[in-house]
């Protein structure tokens, strides 16, 4: 069928528009009909390569107005024409933000470190504040803060080493798990959280709930669990209570939210309790569940190909790590899903190899089959526990 215009159509189904091809034709049936059938338009002639020219201007224009309408609606808008979208919703894109880990710093009494900073056992960098003076006891706790934004995990007794040494500055540990930041949340992420807060006016009180908080500064992820029935059930849960585990955000905030939104005659169950004040001014414990962090690595056995390189271990692991970041909290890993994201969801790439064999790892301990997050946690993966076995094919 003939084309009657070029120009990008809005219908009732959305926007379309020409491909190239068919811009050429089109440009070639007007050619002909101004200077003749005989006239000589393939790509071997000056005329032909012209039409080509206009033809590829007239269908990057239409990429421009299909990509434009897209931004119109949060389901297809990407970067910052998706940001601007969800304000409408009251919601923002969470900004990356740096992991913190409390350490205990030892030496002479007196001792001022300036600008110091200690090194964990994966060689990530945690900077100390500015000023840091040993009291007279001959050591000092202070918080570090990781030099690189996100989710920066650091166990129990892995930031040992100074990284800055300094006269009188004898030695530095960890006694607690860090804190995680978190990178800056993806578009993915962002339209998932948006699609939850438009349910704030729901009817269900619990999917009300999650999406309050879900729209809180800082809070990354939210899932809300309920036991209805007359005893403890599975995941722990007293009799007849509601359990909010929320990562990242202001508990003060969140205790406020879930005050204010919780249902009547409900219990609370979690980790964390916070006391705030009602409509009234009478003072509630609060108690929501800040979730636990359990480190995932991999085991990866891999037949090359002569043309495989190692350009396509960092698209691996890369792919795994922001698979298992963006789990749900209390997930399950699956293997039959993780061969996927090791094969680049099929991208060219994964036609140099073949998957022999993978394992998950949780806490460092190997695990037969998929895994199982506990309740309250949620997978946290580096690429520096992905170890890759590459053999010849």
């Amino acid at each position: 069928m003939a084309l009657t215009t070029i120009a990008p159509q809005l219908t009732t189904s959305g926007i379309t528009a020409p491909t190239y091809y068919e811009i050429v034709e089109y440009l070639k049936e007007q050619y002909k009909a101004i200077y003749g059938d005989d006239a000589y338009l393939e790509n071997d002639s000056m005329d032909g390569q012209w039409i080509g020219v206009i033809a590829r201007a007239i269908s990057d224009c239409s990429s421009v107005c299909i990509d434009l309408y897209s931004t119109f609606s949060p389901k297809t808008a990407t970067g910052d024409a998706l940001s601007r979208n969800v304000a409408i919703n009251g919601i923002q894109r969470t900004l990356p933000t740096y992991s913190t880990v409390d350490l205990i710093i030892k030496g002479i009494a007196g001792t001022v470190i300036t600008d110091g900073y200690a090194i964990d056992q994966n060689n990530k960098q945690w900077n100390l504040p500015s000023t840091v003076t040993i009291s007279n006891q001959g050591y000092v706790t202070v918080t570090a803060t990781a030099a690189q934004a996100g989710a920066i995990l650091a166990q129990v007794n892995t930031v040992t080493k100074i990284g800055k040494p300094t006269r009188g500055w004898q030695s530095v540990n960890n006694q607690t798990t860090s804190t995680l930041g978190q990178a800056l949340e993806t578009d993915s992420e962002l339209r998932q959280r948006q699609a939850l807060s438009v349910a704030l006016s729901s009817q269900s009180t619990l999917q009300s709930l999650e999406s309050a908080l879900l729209s809180l500064n800082g809070v990354y992820r939210c899932k809300i669990f309920e036991n209805y029935t007359n005893t403890q059930d599975s995941n722990g849960l007293p009799a007849h209570t509601v359990c909010a585990i929320v990562q990242g955000g202001d508990s003060n905030e969140i205790a406020t939210t879930i005050n204010s939104k919780r249902s009547m005659g409900c219990g609370l169950f979690g980790n964390t309790t916070i006391s705030t004040k009602n409509l009234y001014g009478i003072v509630e414990k609060i108690s929501f569940y800040r979730p636990s962090i359990i480190s995932i690595g991999y085991k990866i056995r891999l037949r090359a190909k002569s043309s495989y390189s190692t350009d396509i271990n960092t698209q691996i692991k890369e792919n795994l790590v922001d698979y298992t970041n963006q789990l749900e909290i209390s997930d399950n890993i699956m293997l039959n899903k993780l061969y996927s994201v090791v094969n680049l969801f099929g991208a060219p790439n994964s036609y140099l190899y073949d998957v022999e064999a993978i394992t998950i790892l949780k806490n460092g301990v190997e695990v037969s089959g998929d895994c199982t997050l506990p309740f309250g946690s949620i997978a946290n993966c580096i690429q520096e526990d992905i170890e890759l076995e590459i053999e010849n094919g």
